[in-house]
């Protein structure tokens, strides 16, 4: 699987795209300033001289007569929104090849597994159980059950990328391009659907349950693991299959809970994500050269849209911001992994011998790039750093021992009482604040501060409406 585009690569890789690029703040960040060149159209576009409406037709025509290509040999069907998922489905499902079938044997361990569970996590949490049914999918189901969650991470980002190439354009190209436009939006739901159905396609193969990459991406209310993954997952382990089985089982359940029983948390790491598309800048002039450079004939075969896709032409420069949203998501999503890892550790440890091990294990299938994380790096530009999954746990192991289950747990109460990053790099304040003995007042517990400030905040608004009151009938 590639790493450029849905069109974005890694936070980290920021210093060298200034240095080859010529990312806005980079060295060549001159080279785009002033003129017509603001809109990213160099001298075999839209000379330094004005526009050029040969320029613009030129280009347009090799768009048009690349969608022609691309919908003659793909199949494209109806597009209603920025991402073609028709063609998404179709390339994942490729990517799948044959699928084994669920047996009846699966769906019983599976839930025999989850049911037991269940009834430990009871006593680690009090979060009651989040899933009303565990069941066992096969990575047609996955694709199918979680394609609705993937649009909503994906839309926003594609949006504003389509967007933008029209924007781009001057006034003047803009009147002139018509209805080239809708092409060109077209031609951009192909490419993103192509960049998303590979990456799908092999994620669905590698995931182990529904929530493996941290998100909630099934349907609300239904855990699920993959048996044919899990037995890939299994092999060279020294734990006996069941016990890796309920282990996974239990990661499954804890995350349910989470999601279930924090009505904020699922859009909150939905609405950093927008906020992540909101920033999005691109380089035009590499759009421009694509587009100069593409020859029609060969876009019969659909696997050349990939190769246009990894010459990195869609690919957006990260701003400040866009930094900034993706450290909240990242340290949200490290917070959840954090607590998931705390709690499936106190409900098994005395039962499995091997929880530890199992937990080692999927720590160092996240730090070596797995396919999830991959995966979720290409599509919306995050990578999951194990660091602050470490950091994470230890937090909430120490929140547990020097303070209750109740107090852990009431964190999750509101999103303001979450840690923050820098709570993760010296959480001493933090647990301090938790427990009452720093500058957070003398609450013992979360939710009492939080049921405080609500209970402060409804004092002065009844305050504001008397003195409304009083001030109509004075007059």
């Amino acid at each position: 699987m590639s790493n450029p585009p849905f069109g974005f690569s890694k936070p980290d890789d920021d210093p060298d795209r200034d240095k080859n690029t010529g990312d806005q703040n980079g060295p060549d960040r001159d080279k785009n300033a002033g003129g017509s060149d603001d809109f990213g159209f160099g001298a075999g576009g839209f000379p330094a001289g004005g526009f050029d409406p040969a320029s613009l037709g030129q280009m347009l025509t090799q768009f048009g007569q690349m969608l022609s290509g691309m919908g003659t040999s793909m199949g494209s069907g109806e597009q209603t929104g920025p991402v073609n998922y028709e063609i998404a489905k179709k390339l994942a499902r490729q990517q799948m090849g044959s699928v084994a079938p669920i047996t009846q044997g699966n769906s019983e361990a599976i839930a025999d597994a989850s049911r037991l569970a269940e009834l430990w996590l009871d006593a680690a949490t009090t979060l009651p159980a989040g899933a009303t049914k565990t069941v066992a999918w096969t990575p047609n189901d996955w694709l199918d059950n979680t394609l609705d969650t993937w649009k909503r991470l994906c839309d926003p980002v594609a949006e504003k990328v389509s967007g933008m190439w029209v924007q781009g354009l001057p006034e003047e190209a803009q009147q002139m391009a018509g209805p080239m436009i809708g092409m060109m939006s077209q031609m951009g739901g192909l490419a993103f659907g192509s960049q998303l159905g590979q990456a799908l396609g092999q994620l669905s193969k590698e995931v182990l349950t529904s929530t493996d990459i941290g998100l909630p991406l099934g349907p609300a209310g239904t855990g699920a693991l993959l048996p044919a993954a899990v037995e890939r997952f299994s092999k060279g382990l020294e734990q006996p299959d069941r016990e890796i089985l309920v282990f996974l089982a239990a990661r499954e359940a804890a995350y349910q809970r989470l999601y279930s029983h924090v009505p904020w948390l699922r859009q909150r790491l939905l609405a950093t994500v927008e906020e992540y598309a909101r920033g999005i800048t691109m380089d035009f002039s590499a759009i421009e050269d694509m587009a100069k450079g593409l020859d029609p004939s060969a876009l019969t075969d659909p696997s050349q849209l990939e190769n246009i896709l990894q010459q990195g032409a869609f690919e957006p420069q990260t701003t400040p911001e866009q930094k900034q949203a993706l450290e909240r998501l990242e340290t949200l999503l490290a917070l959840i992994e954090g607590w998931v890892e705390v709690v499936v550790a106190s409900a098994l440890n005395d039962r499995l011998p091997g929880v530890a091990a199992l937990s080692e294990t999927l720590r160092r299938r996240r730090a070596t790039g797995g396919p999830a994380e991959q995966t979720f790096a290409t599509l919306v530009g995050l990578e999951l750093r194990p660091r602050k999954v470490r950091e994470a746990a230890q937090l909430w192991t120490r929140l547990t021992s020097e303070s209750t289950v109740d107090a852990r747990d009431g964190v999750w109460a509101h999103p303001d009482l979450l840690p923050d990053s820098s709570d993760l790099d010296s959480p001493d304040a933090f647990v301090e604040r938790v427990l009452g003995g720093g500058d957070g007042g003398d609450f013992d517990n979360p939710m009492a501060q939080l049921e405080a400030t609500e209970a402060r905040e409804r004092a002065e608004e009844a305050e504001r409406d008397k003195s409304g009151k009083d001030d109509e009938s004075e007059s």
